[in-house]
């Protein structure tokens, strides 16, 4: 009898210990599975919502196709740039030969502003766009940084002259992308800046360094100008790209996220200030991106012109895509080459994930 006992009790033990341990693998197997690894990268669908495709480049596209990317050409007009109509074309090449790769965001000029014809061939420019299948129009920094009247004075993008062209986007359904001033450093003398990418663009680009510049608009005026665009026009959907020029402080993008509820950012070129951020406040910064993961889109700035070579940029492209991935998944103790300090990812979990890199950019850009 006893030794029935004994035997009862042992089996007893062994099950529950084998109950115990299959509860302890299935917790780390739940737990594991709420966060991506580095690894995942190629495995998951991301988008890529703010690229410019100044080229007719497979390899470009078939970058993009190795690392489980899909693109929004978005165009803009800068003098360096092709023209805003060969801009479109390519983007409309592009399309046609890769439909499930590429979607294209338009744009508009300001030739002839401040004369009769400048609204009516807007309107029919926009209007063409969308016809051929447009999904965004990129308003630029030119607004607010270049266009002046006849009296000298810097047009902003609230000008009530510019309202008629918010008015048909919004009407025609199509998301606003708007780059509307500079990141705060643009205002800072160079050995000031926080990071090296703004270093060296303000120094290649002296006419967009404000400080160098204090007759024109300050910070606070470019911010100002946007956030009363918006409260014009509350029922547009606007995607504030560079993190909506808010890039040195989540707390004051969070305020205007808060305020404009139409209103998301994508990241493009803006990464280095998180992380710039998540060196001394990194409990902040993942709470933010927490709280507004249905706000924020996964977007790079990448380019390709004539004449780019594709051994560069693919190495450059991909490197950078891979840094970026690892910041937000993981919690590695990392380095990257905008500033000396060293910095932990964020590792965000993965229902954050998918919406930075895919469903965001499904949401705020219809048509995708």
């Amino acid at each position: 009898m006893k030794a029935k006992i004994l035997c009862f009790c042992a089996l007893s033990i062994f099950f529950q210990n084998c109950t115990q341990t299959q509860k302890a693998s299935s917790a780390e197997d739940s737990s594991a599975s709420e966060f991506y690894t580095a690894d995942d990268f190629k495995s998951v669908e991301k988008y890529d919502t703010h690229v410019h495709i100044n080229a007719y480049d497979t390899a470009f596209i078939n970058l993009a196709k190795e690392d489980n990317f899909k693109l929004l050409a978005v165009n803009v007009n800068p003098s360096s740039y092709p023209t805003v109509e060969d801009q479109e074309n390519v983007a409309l090449q592009m399309i046609k030969t890769y439909p499930e790769r590429v979607a294209y965001a338009t744009t508009f000029t300001v030739k002839d502003w401040g004369t009769d014809k400048w609204l009516p061939q807007t309107l029919a420019y926009l209007k063409g766009s969308f016809e051929k299948g447009a999904i965004g129009v990129k308003i630029w920094k030119n607004i607010g940084m270049e266009l002046r009247d006849k009296n000298g004075k810097f047009v902003m993008v609230n000008d009530p002259r510019i309202d008629p062209v918010l008015d048909f986007i919004e009407k025609s359904n199509v998301t606003l992308v708007g780059h509307l001033g500079e990141p705060k450093n643009a205002w800072l003398p160079v050995d000031q800046m926080t990071v090296s990418g703004d270093k060296s663009y303000f120094s290649k680009h002296p006419e967009y360094h404000m400080y160098l510049h204090p007759e024109y608009p300050s910070y606070e005026d470019q911010v100002n100008a946007r956030d009363n665009m918006l409260e014009k026009h509350p029922n547009i959907r606007f995607v504030g790209v560079h993190l909506g020029s808010l890039e040195w402080d989540v707390d004051e993008l969070a305020k205007r996220l808060d305020k404009f509820p139409n209103m998301a950012v994508d990241m493009a070129e803006r990464i280095c200030h998180l992380q710039y951020q998540t060196v001394k406040s990194r409990q902040k910064v993942y709470d933010f991106m927490v709280k507004y993961q249905d706000r924020l889109i996964y977007a790079t700035d990448n380019w390709v012109a004539k004449g780019s070579d594709p051994a560069e940029y693919k190495k450059r492209i991909h490197e950078r895509r891979l840094s970026d991935w690892r910041y937000f998944v993981t919690d590695d103790d990392m380095n990257v080459p905008d500033f000396e300090e060293k910095l932990k990812g964020l590792k965000l979990p993965k229902e954050v994930i998918d919406k930075i890199y895919r469903s965001n950019a499904e949401k705020w850009f219809p048509g995708i």
